[in-house]
């Protein structure tokens, strides 16, 4: 059984009254600029997230990377050109069986293949601005950082989309 909305309009009007920081998830799991292919791939994989926002030293949002820039990168390292179900459904590089010479390197960071567009928010920020981003954006998240700059938070499109339900 699917929950449904009983009032549409309430939840909306109860979704205009919100803030950034009613909707985000706090201290949202990231990885360091410097962070190898293997140790990103190896957190996806125990968090079962697709894509992290990328951090500097401060931890300021630098870019996001997500297992898909991981896997293309894999797979430009694969002369057998692999189909992408096959990276999506083994859960470590090191489970893909290719050759040492295949493998990516700790050479390659996040910070080589991630996008380095950032779309961010403050935590006072209406969530009828955050979904007007979200759309004129197009894009799925947003992170929230605060006034010096640093990562908060996070809001996804299904972090919406689970406030507007009934029972959420």
């Amino acid at each position: 059984m699917h929950a449904t909305l009983a009032h549409p309009a309430d939840a909306v009007l109860t979704l205009a009254a919100l803030q950034a920081s009613d909707l985000m998830v706090p201290n949202p799991i990231s990885l360091r600029a410097e962070a190898g292919v293997n140790e990103a791939m190896a957190l996806f994989t125990e968090k079962a997230i697709t894509a992290a926002p990328v951090i500097d030293e401060a931890g300021r949002p630098i870019g996001v990377v997500s297992r898909s820039d991981l896997l293309i990168h894999q797979q430009e390292h694969d002369p057998g050109a692999r189909r992408a179900n096959d990276y999506f459904y083994a859960p470590t590089f090191e489970q893909l069986d290719l050759p040492d010479e295949n493998r990516p390197t700790g050479r390659t960071t996040v910070a080589d293949l991630m996008t380095p567009a950032v779309f961010a928010v403050a935590p006072a920020t209406p969530v009828s601005q955050v979904v007007n981003d979200m759309v004129g954006l197009h894009v799925h998240r947003l992170f929230v950082v605060d006034e010096a700059g640093v990562l908060v938070g996070v809001i996804t499109t299904m972090d919406v989309l689970k406030r507007l339900r009934s029972d959420g």
